[in-house]
């Protein structure tokens, strides 16, 4: 679903922390269900790139069939171990097809130890377990060409993750800067300043450039560990980026200018050795002759 761009005044529209609790979700499930498009936000007509809650968009989640259970089962993560169960394969297998890109990481954390912890959606696992197109995959030898795979270093958990993290930012605004700067939150600054080459714009795009999820203290080592996650590695990745962020960037400058210093009026200094009146004519020479 894509984000309304619609204001709403605060007496049709509550905060996000007030319809989580309204709807019965934690924080994270909450944002979650946005991320996929269960819930539909609003911009707070106040700016600052909150967002709001419809009344009605609460009570259209409430009518839905089988809330609030089916709500949370959609919302519903588990990780490697709880994953492998519910699949019914082996951890290392699972481990081997997350990384081959067959199953998708949904988020992740990084636990006290800073080892990044991915996360699935419960509901995708036993969909794809279900399929019995997947069964060798689940049940027979990994063939030698995905091994040989594997034992290069293969890991598309990175990649796919930036890949449904992008579309769930895109999915929540039709405003063709903020769409830009989702697009650029996954490239580093020196992509960005290659495609974007006036300052005025890439200073603009930078206000709607979402940062990764927020694990650890600025700078810290997890924050640049979630940093180096958000960002593209590899060279195809970074090329169809590139393209993008170039097209995000033309349709941008159609729908609404960056904003540019205001060129304040000239002025004319006064010259000092200027001469006045006739009557100062004397002093003035005077002070030309020294």
């Amino acid at each position: 679903m894509t984000g309304d761009t619609i204001t709403q005044p605060h007496g049709t529209s509550c905060t996000t922390g007030r319809a989580a609790r309204e709807l019965g979700l934690k924080r994270r499930e909450f944002e979650l269900a946005v991320h996929l498009g269960h819930i539909r936000t609003v911009p707070d007509e106040g700016g600052g790139g909150a967002r709001r809650v419809a009344r009605s968009e609460i009570e259209r989640v409430r009518a839905g069939d089988g809330f609030p259970e089916l709500l949370l089962e959609r919302v519903r993560t588990v990780g490697t171990t709880e994953g492998a169960a519910l699949m019914q394969v082996s951890p290392g297998r699972f481990t081997r097809l997350a990384r081959l890109g067959l199953v998708v990481p949904v988020h992740f954390y990084l636990n006290r130890y800073r080892a990044v912890v991915w996360m699935y959606l419960a509901e995708e696992l036993r969909q794809f377990a279900a399929d019995e197109k997947n069964t060798p995959l689940l049940k027979a030898r990994t063939p030698e060409g995905l091994r040989d795979q594997l034992r290069a270093g293969l890991d598309l958990r990175p990649r796919n993750w930036r890949g449904r993290h992008l579309g769930s930012l895109l999915r929540q605004t039709d405003d063709p800067w903020e769409q830009a700067g989702a697009v650029a939150a996954f490239l580093d600054p020196v992509q960005i300043a290659e495609i974007v080459t006036d300052p005025c714009e890439r200073s603009h795009l930078h206000r709607f450039r979402p940062g990764p999820p927020a694990h650890g203290a600025p700078g810290s080592a997890a924050a640049r560990l979630c940093e180096r996650i958000m960002t593209a590695e590899d060279a195809d990745e970074i090329g169809w980026l590139r393209a993008d962020l170039a097209q995000a960037m033309e349709e941008a400058r159609e729908h609404r200018p960056a904003p540019r210093p205001t060129a304040k009026p000239a002025t004319r200094a006064p010259v000092p050795d200027e001469p006045g009146p006739p009557h100062r004519l004397f002093g003035w020479l005077r002070r030309r002759s020294v």
